[in-house]
Parts: C-alpha cells; structure tokens; sequence
C-alpha cells in the first residue's frame, strides 16, 4: 500500500497535512529526519504511516506515560498491533511484552528512555526486526533545550547496536541551537533531513493581562468566555485553590498535578474531556499527549519560566483551527519572582557540593562505597535534619545528577519492590510459615527472577490473582516476612529515589563542570529574561517575538493579540472602514496574494496589514497557502 492508501484506510483522511507527506517520504526514504511540528500538528501521523509501509517494528521513545496509553488504544482501535512498556509493570509483563515485539508481528513498541539501558531490553532488541526509530520531545535530548533528560542520552547507544535503522526526531519547541544539538546527539548521519513546521498559529490570540489581582482577573476571563479551558500554575497547592474558588462561582472545574494517583488523575482527565467539567487547574504536569482539539482558552496565573515551556502549553488552545485565546496574568512582582529562580535552579557549587556530603551522611555511606546502591528518598525529612531549603535542595540534586556520581529520580509512581535478604538454601529450612505464607513465597519465586541478588518489581494484584488470597493479605505476609527480616519489602509508592551512579568521593573532588554548571546557567538564564521581555512588552506583536524566539523570520504581525488590538486603535474608525471596503472589493474580484494585494495600498502597507488581520480574525476573509479570498 501507498503512503496516501495507509492514511485513507486506517485514518480515514483524503490527503495530509503541511510538512507531514515531505516527512514520511524523508524517514521512508532511510533518511535519518528532524521534524518540528507546533502542538497540534499531526506528529503521530509522521511515524505510524511509515511504519505501517516498512516490515518491522518501529520503536517509540517517549517519557510520556500518558501519551503511551492514549496511542496503543488508538492503534489497537484500529486494528494495529501496538504495545507499551513503562513504569509500574511487572518484569513478568515487561518480559512478555518485548517477547510479543519479537516474536508476535507488532508493529510498534511504546517505551520509556529510561528502559532503553536494561540488559534486559538490549537482549531483546537484539532479536527484534526493527523498521525505524521515533524519538518524541527529542529536544529533551539537548542540555540546551528547557526539559533536557539524561535518559535521552541512552539513545545514540541503541544506534550503534541499529546502525543501518533510520532514527525520526519530533520535536513541538525547540530554538536553531537545540535543533542542531538534537542532529548531534542523536548522531544524524550526513544525508539527514530537516523539516519545518510554520509555528504560527493564525487562530491563536497570544495576550498579556497586567493586573495585581490574578483571581479576579480569572473569574473575569473565564466568565466572559464559554468553552472548555486549561488554567496553569506553577505549584500543587494553587490548583486546589483556584479550583475550589471557581467551582464556589459556578464555574465547573477540577485540579491536576503529578502527585495524585493515577485513578484520580485518569478520572478527572476524562470527565475534562468529556465536558462534564469545563476547567481544568492544573501544573505542568498536565497536558502532554492528551489529544482535546476545542479548547477555547489556556490561562497561565504564573509566568513559566521559558518560551519553550508556554509555547507548548498555550498551543493547546484551538487545535481545532477555530478562534482562541492564551492569556498570560503578569504582575509586577512576577519579574523579581521569575529572575529568582535562576539563583534557586542554579545554587552555589560550595552549596551542591554540602548537598552531596549530607546526603552521604545521611545513608551512611562509606567513602569508597555506594555505586551500585538505591534508596528511597524523603526530601522534607532530609532538609529538616540538616537545615537545608528544598527548592535550592531539590536544584543540586539534579545538578550532582547530571554530574554523573548519583541520579535522583524525581517523584515518581514507583512499583513494588523486593528482594529476598537470606540465601534461598535457608528460606528452605524455615518451619514456622504458615501456609499461606508458604504458598505466597512459592508464587513469588516462579514469577520473579534474580530476588536473592537484587531488587525486583513486583505487583500485589498479580499475587493475589495466582494465589487466591485477597490482596490485603498479600500485603500483610510481605509487611510480616520484612519484619522478620526475611525479606525487604517496599511498598508501591509516590516517592524519590537516590541512586549512586559512581562510589563516594571527597566533596572537594567532586568535579562540577563549566557544561554542567555555568553554560546551562547561563542557558536557564537567557530563557528566563527571554519570557520576562515577552511580558513585559507592549508594543511588539507577541505572535512574531515568540516566532522569533524560535528561529521563525515573519515581515507581518498577527492581528489578533493584544498589543496588535492596541495598535489598531491608532487607526481612525473611517480609514479603518474604508481600507475595509477596499480590501473586500478587491477580494470580490477574484482571490489575490497577499503579495498583489499589497499592491494595491503603496501608502499605507502596515495599516493596510492590520486590516487584513482583523478581517482574517473575524473569518470575514479566508486564507488558503498565501491566496487571500472572501
């Protein structure tokens, strides 16, 4: 089947969309491709038609769990075989999982960068027919892009293993020196492609609210505007505050953040989804992979701190190519707020380096020791023993993470774990278990492997289901059996861990480079300054700064957002209507380019231009390519 057969009968669709067909003939081609593409854009599309045309399996790196589920159910849906390995699955159903990718003519596997270094997932990819390889939010794989993740780093290694596999970068945000820096680290080869995606969005009205008071200026917005809307906040405990007081003023809404549960989380998505809730309040941490095309209006109460970072969330109004709006509330303190970050993100070195010594102190590691070890780690209860502040704690954890001697793992729905702490010939001679103890031990053993060497996750619902017991059963013998010390036992929960990647060393030895430190400093730094210059302007199209930001040249401004409303008002309500006439006579003729319209207003392009945006604002004119039409 053809490309265009593949698209008309699995999606239904006639044709493709901007630079989706120049991608797939690229990546189908063999060509190792780059592709940036706004929200909305049609990302998937880019890597399932190819697959679909190429035998094999193509592999989906993503750290989105979310947008795991939502694609595999997708695919299935349509009857293509698809699969996904992410956190929380047992190494029973991680095993059967990639044995299906091997051997059961899957077409995809959905998986997690931090799963690509497993000895057991590089086994099995070496058995595996793979067709190509898609790598999602490839900008994380940058140290200069704004949600750059170690784990992405583990990707040119499954190149050398797939040398003669093509790799397809997909990226919604990334700056011309993230983009270079995605070619580098994903070791492009020299025949590789890039594409392009205008990030304009001509039905999004980007604006900037100055007020002082953020919650009135909400309730305002949001009840002056019908339609589902996002509203983003920097902390978990604003959520629930803006929430409750929307929901006190009639206004349907629930809240969202990484540290509820999954049910809970999967719940309040889909009844936003569903409309039976019209707001959604929520952290960054909403948003990814979720697929909801008629939001009216995302409103940002507190600055986030990078272009990258607002552009991807405020795209999520409108992708349903209809009029919406991203509204940004700044205050004056959010600038003294927004520049303190950068001393919070970025501690001092003397500082980092206490943070390692303590945190040795606080394991009771040995110097020498500790490659190799994990531990579960309470961050408040750190702090509190030795005085220090969490949000600059929490800052050098991730700095020492990238200086490559522990990794903390933020938090995290983290599986059952256990490990057996005597050898398997005395679990042999003990007398005193009961029999269901017995059997649950017996269960246990034939499920899991490696349990006398090393930690293993396991699920309680699982055990339930082959031993017959309820599953609070099985959790009170694995509470009993760690008491008396015949297993350690840690049950499923939300916490961080520290992993010692390299033994301890002396804190004056602990090497914080200049890449480490000072250039991605200075990096954050200039992102920051960056969003505050977009806030605080007032007399520049924000669609173009924002265009700019990424790479993108524009010679006209949008019409639609704030400062291009205000400049509008300049023009005198005559000239403003007959410029109108003007443009709509003209227009009734026969549709004209932008570029022979302008012809017809020598002496006044730019006013001209502004009209023309408010009448393609309104839908009083359409534009098609760069053909103008009524």
């Amino acid at each position: 089947m053809t490309y265009q057969e593949i698209l008309k009968a699995y999606w239904g669709y006639d044709s493709f969309r901007g630079i989706q067909e120049e991608i797939i003939n690229s990546i189908g081609s063999g060509h190792d491709t780059l592709g940036l593409m706004p929200t909305g854009g049609g990302k998937s599309i880019t890597f399932q038609v190819p697959a679909l045309a190429k035998d094999g399996i193509c592999i989906v790196i993503t750290p989105l769990i979310a947008l795991m589920k939502d694609q595999t159910r997708n695919l299935r849906d349509r009857n293509i075989k698809a699969i996904a390995v992410y956190s929380g699955m047992t190494h029973e159903d991680i095993v059967i999982a990639l044995d299906n990718c091997v051997y059961g003519d899957y077409k995809f596997l959905y998986i997690s960068p931090e799963r690509l270094g497993t000895d057991l997932f590089i086994t099995k990819l070496r058995s595996m027919k793979v067709s190509m390889i898609t790598v999602d939010e490839s900008h994380c794989i940058s140290q200069w892009g704004y949600d750059f993740r170690p784990a992405y780093l583990k990707i040119a290694d499954i190149r050398e293993l797939l040398p003669d596999v093509p790799i397809l970068a997909l990226t919604a945000t990334a700056t011309p020196q993230v983009v270079k820096d995605i070619q580098e680290k994903l070791r492009f080869r020299t025949d590789g492609q890039v594409f392009r995606m205008s990030f304009e969005r001509k039905n999004l009205a980007y604006v900037v609210r100055k007020t002082e008071d953020k919650r009135e200026e909400l309730l305002h917005i949001l009840s002056a505007m019908n339609g589902s809307a996002i509203v983003y906040t920097r902390n978990r405990k604003r959520t629930k505050e803006i929430s409750d007081l929307l929901n006190r003023q009639g206004i349907t809404t629930t809240f969202y953040h990484a540290g509820l549960n999954n049910d809970v989380k999967d719940s309040r998505q889909k009844a936003w989804v569903n409309d039976e809730i019209r707001v959604m309040v929520a952290t960054n941490a909403f948003g990814m992979g979720i697929d909801k095309p008629d939001v009216r209006i995302v409103v940002h109460v507190d600055l986030p701190d990078s272009p990258e970072a607002y552009f991807q969330e405020a795209g999520r109004a409108g992708r349903d190519g209809k009029k919406a709006y991203a509204v940004l509330l700044y205050a004056k303190s959010d600038k003294k707020a927004l520049s303190k970050r950068i001393p919070d993100t970025f501690p001092e070195k003397d500082f980092c380096r206490d943070i390692y010594e303590h945190i040795n102190y606080y394991f009771e590691m040995a110097m020498g020791d500790g490659e190799g070890c994990t531990f579960a780690f309470n961050l408040d209860d750190f702090c509190h023993k030795f005085r220090h502040y969490p949000v600059q704690t929490d800052s050098a954890l991730k700095i020492l993470t990238r200086t490559g001697y522990l990794e903390y793992t933020e938090e995290q729905d983290n599986a059952s774990q256990l490990i057996f702490t005597i050898r398997r010939d005395e679990l042999y001679l003990l007398h005193d278990s009961d029999g269901e103890t017995d059997k649950l031990i017996s269960i246990i053993l034939r499920s899991y492997t490696g349990l006398f060497s090393d930690y293993a996750y396991i699920n309680e619902d699982s055990l339930a289901i082959r031993s017959g017991l309820e599953r609070e059963r099985v959790y009170q013998i694995l509470i009993n059996l760690s008491k008396r010390h015949i297993v350690n036992y840690i049950p499923h929960k939300r916490t961080p861990f520290i992993i010692y990647t390299r033994d301890r060393v002396e804190k004056e030895n602990l090497p914080i480079t200049k890449e480490v430190y000072e250039d991605r400093k200075e990096s954050y730094a200039s992102r920051i300054h960056a969003m505050i210059e977009y806030a605080d302007s007032d007399d520049k199209c924000r669609s173009r700064m924002l265009l700019e930001y990424f790479g993108e040249k524009n010679d006209h401004d949008c019409g639609l957002c704030d400062v291009c409303i205000e400049k509008r008002k300049d023009i005198p309500s005559d000239r403003f209507k007959q410029l109108e006439a003007q443009i709509k006579a003209s227009l009734k003729e026969s549709p004209l380019s932008v570029e022979a319209l302008m012809k017809h207003f020598t002496k006044n392009k730019d006013e001209a231009r502004q009209v023309i945006q408010h009448l393609l604002s309104e839908e009083e004119i359409q534009l098609k390519g760069d053909t103008l039409s009524l």
